[in-house]
């Protein structure tokens, strides 16, 4: 595969130090929702009773979205892609809030300027606009003008996104450029690139809470990041989220196909050197795909977490079973961290990425 072979070549480098690196559920599925007494919007629960229905309700989500389980051959496929072809769901990206239009376009500087994200797509509807930065194509297929071993790998397909909403209707201010990062429940969205530029994250109103070795910055949107300089696949690594409970967590994401995984690691050394930190105690990694974008649950010792208001959802791509109708929409859950998951079909995500490229 091709993700395969990238890692291959990288692992034969040697370490260079820091300067040389620069579901668906059919309709019928969510009336059951409401006919059970379930909610699915954040408002209605908070972090502490929505453990107990987030186990309620993927217990009905498995009865309509292929996600959990052994996926038959049917299924178990993403895309066109060989390395989902194991897999009938991959986190795709993480969507997140602007307050306004300075704000946004603050924030994409400061992800162009500071990580070397490019914009992929946009999209204005009504009051929304949306924005998809990342570093490269998203389509679920081999670009036709990629050629091995020629081409570069940000030229290949899957990788992964974040997307940017800004509703010029919104009136709350979700976030203040400076302060420190708002909530609690999300810890950081690990990015690995050949270098950063830390005065450009200052310059974009970035606040750096630390970078000694690798850096954390809160980003003028008020997502926080994790930025290392080492070389991956896809830059777009993981999401780490504070659990209250990593067990539960973990059981909520294998309801929707997650898996533990071996934990990723951007350089050689794998955690033993200053520039890159080890796998967390008692933490776990999974991912739907060892070749897609990752979660990372972290162990929390609060009892309740306050949700980062900025970030609006993780957004899965699954495969449709051969029941449900793909043009169906799947309502978003919440894990039990106050993490919101929302869901797109194969067809529909298809479709939209090509529509806005």
């Amino acid at each position: 595969m091709i993700r395969s072979l990238f890692c291959l070549l990288y692992s034969a480098v040697p370490s260079l130090g820091v300067a040389a690196f620069q579901t668906t559920v059919s309709n019928s599925a969510t009336r059951r929702f409401h006919s059970a007494g379930l909610r699915t919007t954040h408002e209605e629960s908070d972090i502490d009773s929505r453990r107990d229905f987030l186990l309620q309700t993927v217990s009905l989500l498995s009865g309509g979205v292929a996600l959990s389980g052994s996926p038959d051959s049917a299924t178990a496929v993403v895309g066109a892609l060989p390395e989902f072809a194991d897999s009938n769901a991959i986190l795709q990206g993480v969507t997140i809030k602007v307050a306004d239009q300075s704000q946004q376009e603050a924030m994409v500087l400061f992800l162009k300027d500071s990580f070397d994200f490019e914009v992929l797509r946009r999209r204005v509807q009504g009051s929304i606009e949306e924005t998809w930065l990342g570093y490269g194509p998203e389509q679920l297929r081999i670009p036709d003008d990629f050629t091995l071993p020629v081409s570069s790998f940000n030229t290949y397909g899957g990788h992964a996104s974040v997307r940017l909403v800004y509703d010029a209707k919104a009136t709350v201010p979700l976030y203040r450029t400076g302060e420190k990062a708002p909530g609690e429940n999300f810890a950081f969205l690990q990015v690995a690139v050949p270098g950063y530029r830390i005065s450009q994250m200052v310059k974009h109103g970035g606040n750096i809470i630390d970078a000694y070795g690798f850096v954390n910055v809160v980003s003028p949107s008020g997502l926080p990041m994790r930025g290392i300089v080492g070389i991956t696949p896809d830059p777009i690594m993981f999401v780490a989220i504070n659990c209250i409970d990593v067990k539960a967590s973990q059981a909520f994401y294998e309801k929707l196909g997650f898996q533990k995984q071996e934990y990723p690691y951007a350089r050689p050394s794998k955690g033993t050197g200053p520039f890159e930190p080890a796998q967390p105690s008692k933490s776990v990694y999974m991912a739907p795909s060892a070749n897609c974008m990752g979660l990372l649950l972290l162990p929390s010792k609060k009892k309740r977490l306050q949700a980062n208001p900025v970030v609006q959802s993780l957004n899965l791509v699954y495969t449709p079973s051969e029941e449900s109708d793909s043009a169906d929409t799947m309502p978003t859950l919440f894990d039990p961290s106050g993490i919101a998951v929302s869901f797109q079909s194969v067809p529909q995500f298809e479709l939209e990425e090509k529509e806005t490229r």
